[in-house]
């Protein structure tokens, strides 16, 4: 098997199992070894009082491309830490699009960085996160 189908088959059996992402109505746009891109549309329930989307929303889009992105190796690996800043508001009926990839690491750390942008285009959020890769393979 190919790293990319590998990479695929890994994010596939994750993301069945992953009903927060799919509350989010998240799509996987595409994945390889190290990189990951997914799209989804903000919703009415995803804003908060100021009548934007609530920035839990936003990071957890990236925060799903950043998990499928590092696991895309084949073995287990968790979030050890990640940030995001939101450079521009975000509304309902946004299409937001995350794409994480690694930028560099060891047998065992991932560096990650990604861009969300929305449907124009535009920078709406800047994610980084650092990963830990188990000697768990994923069944």
């Amino acid at each position: 098997m190919t790293t990319e189908a590998r990479a695929r088959e890994v994010v596939e059996g994750m993301l069945a199992r992953d009903r927060f992402s799919a509350w989010l109505g998240l799509e996987v746009v595409s994945v390889e070894p190290g990189t990951c891109t997914c799209r989804m549309t903000v919703r009415d329930e995803m804003v908060n009082g100021f009548g934007v989307s609530h920035g839990g929303v936003v990071f957890s889009l990236a925060d799903s491309a950043f998990a499928f992105a590092c696991n895309s190796s084949g073995f287990v690996t968790v979030s050890i830490e990640n940030s995001i800043r939101y450079p521009a508001a975000i509304h309902p009926g946004d299409v937001l699009t995350a794409t994480v990839a690694q930028q560099g690491g060891s047998k065992r750390l991932g560096y990650f960085a990604g861009e969300v942008t929305n449907q124009h285009g535009a920078v709406v959020g800047l994610f980084t996160g650092t990963s830990y890769r188990t000697d768990k393979p994923h069944q």
